[in-house]
């Protein structure tokens, strides 16, 4: 049997900072543009929701952010993050390709999340904020936000997809276990819920329509402000951490990716993986091919457009620039909830769109036969959102071994499944269910989209 590898680094390793991609991009960030003007937002219409901490980070466009001290204490629990060469996988797959992954579901949460979460608490904090509202789909975002309200004293408040709800009941208690308050969204706590349901009774729900009513509830209290898990440009810089200290990593195995591999939603852990490889590239240094994988039901970055929409159903939000299907667009109740957003993180967006990042979707069947053999292989069961980048990672090996290239594979396995084993029990026993969005409710979502002067 193949002896598996593991690259370990030193507390000393945790990166004092956090690294903006925004300063190494070809061409500036398209403007953020207020939902009533149209004119670009400036600090102040964004405080309703941020500290100003989080805002000045949001719209930076320096290099390296600095991570205070007393966040790096906490990150200290689990990072730095270990990396492993997976040699059993790649022996099961009998490939000449190298395959490298990082494995994020070390932490508290059980996965990236708390990278943010923590970083948002402590900034909100910071600023005297008793109380945060937030989303989740699956669950692991509003875990770590409640795990980090408990961290830093805060109460935590959060709308889950009503889909994910009732199929992730254990999300749900670990969020309650340590002090949050979950419901299931659509609601009727909120204007944005109950309009919602007054539509379609029976909504399953989304992310678009779980941020609208999270942010609701966020402007109506001066007390309390808003987190968001995913998409925004401090979000995904927050998690970058992952992708500095796999650099050293491979650095530590005498070694260098030929692809990065991160699965999509909203960009968090794919950039958190891939934005220091980019941004390596960039600036004229080593080259890696880069590749965000996401779901055939929620194909935002495939089947997308590129343009300005809201982020939230109720178009609540500022419009950004991103590949969207359109905040109206609900895409079917496939089991990994983290992708099921109609839009992509702006810069991710961006990035696809000059070349630098290249997309591909799968369909959730295959994606968890691809985690099984990776479990069996490497004794972790992975997370379903986790399960695209194992996916794309199983076949760029396979390609290799079809056409005798030895290539090096770094994949974020982004979290772990334990708390989604229903849906593993569902997929072995033949219930678990390729399901396609509805092209005709795309064409309307997309054809609803806010005409921008911008554009």
């Amino acid at each position: 049997m193949a002896k598996q590898v593991k690259y370990n680094l030193s507390e000393k390793d945790i990166p004092k900072d956090w690294y903006n991609i925004v300063a190494d991009l070809k061409n500036p960030p398209p403007p953020v543009l207020h939902p009533g003007t149209g004119q670009p937002v400036g600090p102040d219409d964004l405080a309703p929701l941020f500290p100003m901490e989080i805002i000045m980070q949001e719209v930076s466009a320096e290099r390296y952010i600095e991570i205070p001290k007393a966040l790096r204490d906490v990150y200290r629990q689990w990072r730095p993050s270990p990396l492993h060469r997976a040699r059993r996988l790649e022996q099961a797959l009998d490939t000449p390709a190298k395959i490298y992954y990082k494995y994020e579901g070390v932490s508290p949460a059980g996965s990236h999340k708390p990278n943010t979460a923590l970083a948002q608490a402590f900034y909100n904090k910071k600023e005297g904020v008793k109380r945060l509202t937030t989303e989740t789909g699956a669950g692991q975002w509003g875990s770590s936000l409640a795990l980090a309200g408990a961290f830093f004293g805060l109460e935590v408040e959060v709308f889950m997809v009503k889909i994910s709800y009732n199929q992730k009941p254990y999300r749900r208690a670990f969020m309650e276990t340590f002090g949050a308050t979950c419901h299931a969204s659509p609601s009727t706590l909120t204007e944005a819920g109950k309009a919602i349901l007054k539509e379609n009774p029976d909504s399953t729900g989304s992310l678009g329509m779980a941020i609208s009513e999270a942010v609701e509830r966020a402007v109506q209290r001066d007390d309390t402000k808003y987190a968001l898990g995913s998409v925004l440009n401090h979000v995904l810089m927050h998690q970058t951490v992952i992708g500095q200290e796999a650099i050293k990593q491979m650095e530590m195995a005498d070694d260098w990716p030929d692809y990065v591999v991160g699965s999509t939603g909203g960009g968090s852990n794919f950039a958190g993986i891939a934005f220091p490889f980019i941004g390596e590239k960039l600036r004229g240094g080593r080259k890696t091919d880069i590749v965000a994988v996401e779901p055939a039901a929620c194909p935002t970055l495939t089947k997308g457009r590129y343009a300005y929409d809201f982020g939230d159903t109720a178009q609540m939000t500022p419009l950004v620039k991103m590949h969207t299907l359109g905040a109206s667009f609900v895409p079917p109740g496939f089991h990994a909830g983290g992708l099921r957003y109609h839009g992509m993180g702006p810069l991710v967006s961006q990035l696809t769109e000059e070349g630098e990042v290249q997309p591909r979707a799968y369909h959730q069947t295959e994606c968890f036969a691809a985690g099984v053999a990776f479990a069996k292989a490497e004794g972790i069961v992975p997370a379903p959102e986790s399960n695209h980048a194992v996916k794309a990672a199983i076949d760029l090996a396979l390609d290799c071994k079809r056409d005798g290239t030895k290539k090096t594979i770094l994949f974020n396995l982004s979290g772990h499944g334990y708390f989604d084993m229903q849906s593993y029990a569902d997929f072995m026993a033949g219930k678990l269910k390729d399901e396609d969005f509805n092209q005709d409710e795309l064409a309307m979502a997309l054809a609803g989209l806010p005409k921008v002067a911008a554009e």
